[in-house]
């Protein structure tokens, strides 16, 4: 839920003063539908797929190398340097199709660390879900991820510029904690690497 760059990109959208509230609503429609899109194509696939390599992964050989590299993972994990500051992306325009290549780039650049969105993923595929039931939950998943930009949203239009400080002191925070979250998402991948593989050892 606290992505870095969707909650800065927010902020930013949230200093400007002409079509603020339909520029936020566009921006995280995108961002929400891009990864709702991903989800169901990975749905779609994942049960054909987890089919045909279920027997690789349970060659002792196959099982060496993601223990290996679920221990590098948790090793480097300790090694992700601090960030001291980043740029986010930024609308190039007023125009509505700027907000929308900017939902789907802030998407394309976070969507590679959404592991416990990947995880749950892999649990509904093994579960035996309706197209109906699984469709609704990446829905609701997908909701709940762009809960604090609308939260923030929400409390500017209740404090006004009373929360302009708040919410740059929020986007600077964010930026500079990023390496840390990559360092978490790091951890405990290769964790679950590490469990998944002991027993074919």
């Amino acid at each position: 839920m606290l992505s870095p760059a969707t909650i800065g990109v927010t902020v930013l959208l949230l200093n400007e003063k002409e079509n603020r509230t339909s520029r936020i609503f566009f921006y995280l429609l995108t961002v929400a539908g891009f990864y709702f899109v991903v989800g169901v194509s990975l749905m779609l696939g994942i049960s054909a797929l987890l089919e045909s390599v279920s027997n690789i992964f349970q060659n002792q050989t196959i099982s060496w190398i993601i223990f290996i590299i679920g221990a590098i993972l948790f090793i480097a994990s300790f090694y992700v340097p601090a960030k001291k500051s980043a740029d986010l992306p930024s609308p190039k325009s007023k125009r509505l199709i700027s907000i929308i290549i900017l939902g789907l780039s802030t998407a394309l650049i976070e969507v590679g660390t959404a592991f416990p969105y990947f995880a749950a993923i892999s649990i509904l595929s093994t579960s035996d879900l309706t197209s109906m039931e699984w469709v609704s939950i990446l829905a609701g998943y997908n909701l709940i991820m762009v809960l604090p930009p609308v939260l923030l949203y929400v409390l500017y239009l209740l404090f006004g510029r009373w929360m302009d400080k708040p919410l740059i002191n929020l986007r600077e925070r964010l930026i500079k904690t990023s390496g840390s979250a990559l360092s978490w998402v790091m951890c405990i991948v290769g964790i679950i690497l590490i469990f998944n593989s002991l027993d074919y050892l």
